[in-house]
């Protein structure tokens, strides 16, 4: 035999190392619902009406369960601009408790509401003709302000020098120096 047959015939004679066995998943069940906490509406809409007045309130009413001994009533927003969007009061309750009580209330979106769309980061919002014209508009104003400023510096070389106190530059502490002649 040679070598390549012989590691050959060991690498088939060993079986390959088990992998470890990973734990399978725990099936998670499905909440109970609570008949209390369900059928307590008006708990829910009491504690809708803290933010809303009860004309903004709905007649449209349903149900989600979240966890046990947790749910959320959603009631019909009826706010104009606000279509397909709920008021929600989620309930819940301890264990062997009778005592519902309110802990959160709110404003959500339902699947037809309309909603502001993704923000978008303004470099890629602007096309490139748009930052083109910026970059245009923004060459024009300085091209403009030293014009100015030249015109207004070959008409005070003209004129000695005199200036308005509004036109003459301020001292760092931010007053206007008298000029020669005047009185401070």
């Amino acid at each position: 035999m040679t070598e390549e047959t012989v590691q050959d015939a060991t690498d088939e004679a060993v079986p390959p190392a088990p992998e470890p066995a990973t734990p399978a998943p725990r099936r998670r069940r499905a909440p109970k619902q609570d008949p209390l906490l369900v059928a307590d509406v008006a708990t829910a809409r009491a504690g809708v009406e803290q933010i809303a007045e009860p004309s903004q309130i709905g007649p449209g009413h349903r149900v989600t369960v979240e966890e046990d001994r947790l749910v959320v009533h959603l009631f019909e927003c009826t706010l104009p601009g606000y279509r397909g969007w709920n008021w929600f009061a989620s309930l819940a309750r301890a264990p062997r408790s009778k005592a519902v009580t309110v802990c959160e209330v709110g404003l959500l979106p339902g699947e037809d509401a309309l909603l502001a769309p993704e923000w978008v980061p303004w470099a890629a919002r602007v096309s490139p003709e748009e930052k083109a014209q910026e970059e245009q508009d923004r060459a024009e104003d300085e091209a403009g302000e030293n014009a100015a400023a030249e015109a207004s510096g070959g008409a005070r070389g003209a004129s000695g020098g005199d200036r308005a106190p509004e036109d003459r530059p301020a001292a760092e502490d931010g007053s206007v120096p008298p000029q020669e002649g005047e009185r401070s």
